[in-house]
C-alpha cells in the first residue's frame, strides 16, 4: 500500500494468503515446506474450518492443543506459541521451548539445562499461569 508517496506493508487476509502459490512466497525465502503449511493453513481458515472462535469452544488446553496439532505443519510449540498469544490461555506451556530451558538453566545457575521432569516439578507453582512465566522467563534471554 501507498501513501503520501511512501510504501507500507499490510498483513493480508486468510483468503489473500490461501490464494498464494509457494513460488509466490519464495521472496520472503522461507523453506518450500513452510509456504505450504502457511497455505494450508490459510486454505483451512477461507474454509471455515479454523478460526480464533472454533478454537475457543473446544474450551480444553490440552484438547486445543491436540486439534492444533493435527494440521499439517503444526507441531506443539506452534500450538503452544497460538494458545498462549491469539487464544490467551494461561496454562498453555511450551515445555519444550529452548530458551524456556536456557532461561531456567541461566536463573537456577545450573551447568545444564533443565530436564522436561525438572521443569514440570519447577512448574507446580505456577499452575494455571504457565504462559505468563514462560512469557517472563523469555524476557530474562534479551
Amino acid at each position: 500500500m501507498e501513501y503520501d508517496g511512501e510504501k507500507y506493508w499490510i498483513f493480508p487476509t486468510p483468503h489473500d494468503i490461501a490464494s498464494l502459490t509457494v513460488e509466490d512466497l519464495s521472496i520472503l525465502q522461507m523453506t518450500v515446506k513452510k509456504c505450504e503449511y502457511l497455505i494450508g493453513v490459510a486454505q483451512l481458515m477461507t474454509e471455515e474450518k479454523l478460526s480464533k472462535e472454533l478454537l475457543l469452544d473446544i474450551g480444553d488446553y490440552k484438547k486445543t492443543e491436540k486439534m492444533l496439532t493435527k494440521i499439517r505443519g503444526i507441531r506443539p510449540w506452534t500450538a503452544n506459541y497460538v494458545l498462549m498469544r491469539c487464544l490467551r490461555i494461561p496454562s498453555a506451556f511450551p515445555i519444550d521451548d529452548v530458551g524456556l530451558h536456557n532461561a531456567i538453566k541461566y536463573l537456577t545457575g545450573t551447568e545444564t539445562k533443565p530436564t522436561k521432569e525438572e521443569i514440570l516439578q519447577l512448574s507446580t507453582s505456577w499452575k494455571n499461569w504457565e504462559s505468563y512465566a514462560t512469557f517472563y522467563l523469555w524476557r530474562f534471554l534479551y
